[in-house]
């Protein structure tokens, strides 16, 4: 992850325009722009350079501090990752307190505390504020950066790039960060590999050239007043030492010549990512930003924009299409997204190109900017209802060198913005002839259809350029019932699977520091239970299918089961589902030879009776099961849940996958390894018992 310059503004500000809805065919009466009254702020600065901003806001008697390192971007190399790991390393221990005792002060005070590698910040009620500011300040200037706690959190790092690997809009992220800013560092990744090669100097050389109060502002907001501040803040901070900071210089991304299709193949996906990118030069206050916010609101700023409407609305080709101008002081961006069905991918990039041109080249109506303003407004407002916007109005005049009464004329100058200014910023900013259009999903449904935009090209998932190799033929005669046999022999043979009565398998995982245990038991011919725990004894989910009857728990409490569920996880919980695939009705079909890991495998789609498809993969060489992709409805749409298949071993003649990688949600993932299988040792029937 990369420390980027990002433009406070517009986590404040650019939220989107959201729940407005226009209809096109009648015209909404706009409401004045509320009148805004800035609250006030005073300010002082420490003669180690550091920058105190304080609010007063007596409503609770609580006090916050937010410290913000004003960082240049960062090569990392070979390292990537190191910034980031560092800034999480701060709270884990310092040369006065292990990380468990920081914890447990923390904890006894009711108070917040956490790091980043962009600063410190925590919260309390003020009369724990000397014991909140001790231990801000340690954590500040004590860190020890203790290995076992680094190594920790390279493992859960790796952990979550592993997940990331399976999941698209991850990939998108990633991809095109490298295709927009390429060298620079906000072009670079972090890998397992990167992080693998992090090692404690690494983190202390970032910490001690960087951490320095003459380039961090503190942002200070409740119970307290300006003298009550500076005492505490010299008394805990005072002796922060100075000292100089490399500022980096690196070449400024340029958008591409010309327009070039990135395609991403995702063999799996049964829905494309499209982004459409590139680098742009907006810098935050400049004279652009204001009006640049406002045409990109239109453009693609939320639910009413003209994304949403043209490719929601009108076309029904996805949930959301939104997007971004993103300011920044080294250099910004363009994107807009949307998650469509394989089938209309290319249709999409249509409407995409479309609507770019179409801000480009016609007026919006004066209708549609003045709702527009109303709503940009009205989020400004909003925002002031905080204290700490204002603290943070401060922090930004000071950073980026805006006027002093920026925000104080901000609404003036947002009601100031034409139609001529929109398609002004259009033309400047939105470059639909210089863009990326990545795409991210089934290359072999997808591409043939997306040479027309530009010339196309295939990356990795880091974002490294490739040329794909012709698909494998499937060899001549081969179907997918050939496919299975073939497994049931890799297993053990149909003679030994037929021979199993029952089996029970334990699995354990790690999961955010606690075992998970995982228990699946089979008994022929149509029994089954399947429980996950959190630490042994919270029952996460359990499955129980015993005959006809079928019963499904969600932390203990029963969940309904459709018929079509019933159906389908009596197949999938038989002993070896592929030997009742004929007694079901159970369609297989054989559809590619698909590369899965750096192996290649028989990809055979699996449709039940009530519809419900999945895709299995098969070892080419060895003829094991190696993964499964379910496609599941979401409210977001559908999308993948992918189950792989490691370390098959014997047990009692018959080959188990003794480690499982099980998607858990939000991208994440369990690695599941067998602890104990046991074959035939005869299970109770009372096992199976529904309540």
């Amino acid at each position: 992850m990369k420390i980027k310059i990002t433009y406070i503004l517009a986590f404040l500000l650019l939220s989107g325009y959201i729940h407005a809805q226009l209809d096109r065919t009648k015209v909404p009466s706009p409401g004045p722009a509320p009148k805004i009254q800035l609250g006030e702020y005073e300010s002082f600065t420490l003669d180690n350079g550091l920058k105190v901003f304080v609010v007063e806001n007596h409503k609770l008697p609580k006090v916050t501090y937010s410290l913000v390192l004003d960082l240049d971007a960062i090569k990392e190399g070979g390292k990537a990752g190191y910034v980031s790991i560092a800034g999480q390393l701060l709270r884990n221990g310092t040369s006065n307190r292990p990380k468990s005792v920081i914890d447990e002060e923390v904890d006894f005070i009711g108070a917040t505390l956490n790091t980043s590698s962009g600063g410190v910040s925590g919260s309390s009620l003020k009369k724990h504020t000397n014991k909140l500011l001790e231990l801000m300040a340690d954590v500040l200037l004590n860190p020890s950066f203790p290995v076992e706690e680094l190594e920790k959190i390279k493992k859960q790092t790796i952990s979550n790039l592993q997940a990331n690997k399976e999941d698209p809009n991850a990939i998108a992220s990633d991809v095109r960060a490298v295709l927009n800013f390429r060298e620079h560092p906000y072009g670079e990744l972090t890998t397992e590999e990167t992080v693998q090669n992090i090692d404690r100097a690494s983190v202390i050389g970032f910490y001690q050239t960087y951490f320095k109060p003459n380039i961090a502002y503190m942002a200070i907001v409740g119970d307290i007043n300006r003298k009550e501040a500076q005492k505490l803040i010299k008394k805990y901070f005072g002796n922060w030492e100075r000292g100089e900071v490399p500022k980096n210089i690196f070449k400024v991304p340029e958008a591409p010549s010309k327009t070039l299709v990135a395609m991403v193949d995702r063999p799996q996906s049964v829905q494309s990512i499209i982004n459409v990118s590139y680098p742009v030069n907006l810098k935050p206050g400049s004279e652009d930003a204001i009006k640049a916010r406002v045409m990109n609101t239109i453009l693609g700023g939320g639910f009413s924009s003209n994304l949403m409407q043209n490719l929601r609305e009108d076309h029904g080709f996805t949930y959301g299409a939104r997007s971004s101008l993103s300011g920044d002081k080294l250099i910004g961006n363009f994107n807009a997204s949307a998650s469509v069905r394989n089938e209309v991918t290319d249709s999409s990039v249509v409407e995409f190109l479309y609507e770019l041109n179409r801000i480009r080249t016609e007026n919006v109506s004066e209708e549609q900017l003045k709702s527009i303003k109303n709503y940009i407004t009205g989020g400004f407002a909003r925002s002031l209802e905080n204290p700490q916007t204002i603290a943070n109005f401060a922090i930004n005049i000071e950073r980026y060198n805006l006027p002093k009464d920026y925000y104080a004329n901000y609404l003036m100058n947002i009601e100031a913005v034409s139609v001529a200014d929109v398609k002004e910023m259009a033309q400047k900013y939105i470059k639909p002839d210089n863009a990326y259009i990545l795409v991210v999903g089934k290359a072999s449904e997808v591409i043939g259809n997306l040479g027309k935009f530009g010339d196309v090209k295939y990356y990795d998932i880091y974002g490294n350029e490739y040329e794909p190799s012709a698909a494998k033929a499937i060899p001549e005669g081969l179907t997918s019932a050939n496919v299975i046999e073939r497994y049931i022999e890799a297993r053990g043979g149909i003679e030994k699977l037929k021979n199993v009565t029952d089996y029970k398998m334990v699995m354990t995982a790690s999961f955010q520091g606690q075992t998970v245990e995982i228990i699946d038991i089979k008994k022929a011919p149509n029994k089954s239970f399947s429980k996950i725990a959190l630490g042994g004894a919270i029952e996460l989910n359990k499955v129980i299918v015993n005959g006809d009857e079928m019963a499904q728990y969600a932390q203990g409490q029963k969940a309904p089961v459709s018929e079509n569920d019933k159906i389908d996880t009596q197949i999938r919980s038989a002993l070896f589902s592929e030997l009742i695939y004929d007694q079901y009705g159970v369609k297989t079909k054989l559809t590619a030879i698909e590369n899965i890991n750096g192996k290649d495998a028989y990809a055979i789609e699996v449709e039940y009776p009530t519809g419900t498809k999945s895709t299995d993969y098969f070892d080419v060489e060895s003829g094991l099961k190696i993964r499964t992709t379910t496609t599941v409805s979401t409210p977001q749409g559908e999308s993948i849940q992918t189950i792989e298949f490691h370390d098959y071993k014997a047990v009692d003649g018959i080959f188990f996958p003794h480690k499982i990688l099980i998607p858990v949600g939000g991208g994440l993932k369990l690695t599941a390894e067998a602890q104990s299988i046991e074959v035939n040792k005869g299970v109770d029937d009372a096992v199976f018992k529904i309540e």
